[in-house]
């Protein structure tokens, strides 16, 4: 009857409910923490008072500061948390901004209107101010035996985490982040950090280390390797001894990390402005060949200074461009990442005596198919990379009408300036992205003429694709007579 009874009042009275149990399911699960073995001790927060710190209120997105205050109005706890924080000390915009809160998922999506939970592994909540979202995540618990249920905790016996709902406390909370730059929090009753883990020392001295045990992190998580690579990259921060030790030889788990997610990662590490220093770490660390095996392969082949040349030099373009906000696709960095794949396995039939185009075509699909087993490319992105590849045949192919027909094709500048990457780590001759350069140009009278300056073969030479010198189908007369072909190198 009781239970009953208590069930209906919190149905009518979801609110009173909520202020009325709070503080005594608080108090209960404190105690359980003091009672488990399991559990570390807990840090006591440095708070830094608003006099203290650079961070101002105007720097903050207004939909976050709706959200903290909406929150806070609603008798929850309500921080800024994270990246946005350690960005702003560094003297750098965020690109979003992350709240933290005691409330529960369900308590956030009440209090939101525009909001939607999302997420199995960790739910968390989306709050939609216009065209701005702001991530709202309930504070962590500690993984402990009073808590192993399958409702809210899952666990490979490798030790990767599958899925973690269980709700804590701030300290808790401070001690699940990853890293010690990451976990500052900004008190919106008060406008002071709380730093728990020595962050802000961390930040000021421009180290990345790991908040606990580095190798139980890892096994936990083995993105947070990868984490540690781009934060590494794009902060310019040294991580730390005990952090960046074990990463070489725990690599390999990033194989038990779905491909899609990976992918996302790869996005993360090659599309934010440190492409090159993203690889370098990379490199560095013994991740790369768990993201590109087959490139990794190559690099260590004869070629491999050239292909490590043609890839610096794209994420230099890359990071060139996003630097001038110019757009970029995630396509022409995977491109020029598989090139050697493809041509290694281009020059493998070609030797079969497979013909240029159908070579390419099963090269392109064999590299694209070996790479989806490590990291998902989307076909939105393997198709164009397809079209790139096939115009590095066709680009040497220029008499005729050919030269307008492959300007106007929608892939033409991915293709040629992949023609001209290839060329400056001198992978093929140079002199082809020259007349390519030229010919956008000069007007049509001028084309025309260069065109015809080609000589009888009509551009039909050159080394297009992967060492093959161009190519064409032969054409069949209608009365067994010669064939007539373009050169097949």
């Amino acid at each position: 009857m009781a239970s009953r009874f208590v069930e209906r009042s919190a149905a009518f009275f979801p609110h009173l409910w909520t202020l009325i149990s709070r503080p005594f399911l608080f108090l209960w699960t404190r105690l359980l923490r003091k009672g488990s073995f399991d559990s570390p001790r807990l840090p006591e927060a440095r708070v830094i008072p608003r006099d203290q710190h650079t961070i101002s209120r105007k720097d903050i997105s207004r939909a976050a500061l709706n959200v903290l205050y909406g929150l806070h109005k609603g008798g929850f706890e309500a921080y800024l948390v994270g990246g946005c924080l350690r960005d702003l000390l560094c003297g750098r915009q965020p690109k979003d901004f992350d709240v933290v809160t005691d409330a529960t998922p369900d308590e956030v999506h009440r209090l939101f209107k525009r909001s939607r939970i999302i997420g199995r592994r960790f739910q968390i909540v989306h709050v939609r101010f216009g065209r701005e979202i702001i991530e709202v995540s309930t504070f962590r618990a500690f993984q402990r035996d009073d808590m192993n249920d399958d409702q809210h905790l899952a666990h490979e016996e490798t030790g990767l985490v599958l899925r973690d709902n269980a709700w804590g406390s701030i300290e808790e909370d401070a001690l699940r982040r990853d890293f010690t730059v990451n976990a500052l929090y900004y008190n919106i009753a008060d406008f002071a950090l709380y730093d728990f883990v020595q962050s802000r020392r961390d930040i000021e001295r421009g180290v990345l280390r790991l908040i606990g045990d580095p190798e139980q992190r890892y096994r936990e998580d083995p993105v947070r390797m990868l984490r540690a690579a781009r934060f590494a990259a794009k902060l310019g921060f040294e991580p730390d001894r005990a952090t960046a030790e074990p990463i070489p030889r725990l690599a390999e788990l990033l194989l038990q990390v779905p491909p899609a997610r990976l992918f996302d990662e790869v996005l993360k590490l090659f599309l934010s402005g440190h492409a090159r220093a993203s690889y370098q770490e990379l490199r560095e660390l013994g991740l790369f060949p768990f993201l590109f095996p087959e490139t990794d392969l190559c690099l260590q082949g004869d070629q491999g200074e050239t292909w490590e040349a043609m890839i610096l030099a794209a994420m230099d373009n890359t990071d060139a461009r996003l630097a001038e906000d110019k757009p970029v696709t995630p396509a022409f960095i995977l491109a020029v990442l598989l090139w050697p794949v493809v041509t290694a396995r281009l020059d493998k039939y070609r030797a079969d005596g497979v013909p240029p185009a159908p070579a390419l075509h099963k090269a392109a699909s064999w590299a694209l198919d070996q790479q989806i087993q490590h990291t998902a490319v989307p076909r939105r992105f393997s198709t164009v990379m397809r079209e790139m590849w096939d115009l590095q045949q066709r680009l040497p192919r220029r008499g005729g009408k050919r030269a307008d027909t492959l300007l106007q094709h929608p892939r033409f500048r991915a293709a040629y300036d992949f023609l001209l990457l290839r060329e400056q780590a001198g992978e093929i001759r140079a002199g082809l992205g020259a007349w390519w350069t030229r010919y956008q140009q000069v007007d049509e009278q001028e084309r025309y003429a260069m065109t015809q300056a080609l000589g009888p073969n009509q551009g039909a030479g050159g080394d297009g694709g992967g060492g093959n010198n161009g190519g064409g189908r032969r054409r069949r007369r209608r009365r067994g007579g010669r064939s007539s072909s373009s050169n097949q190198g």
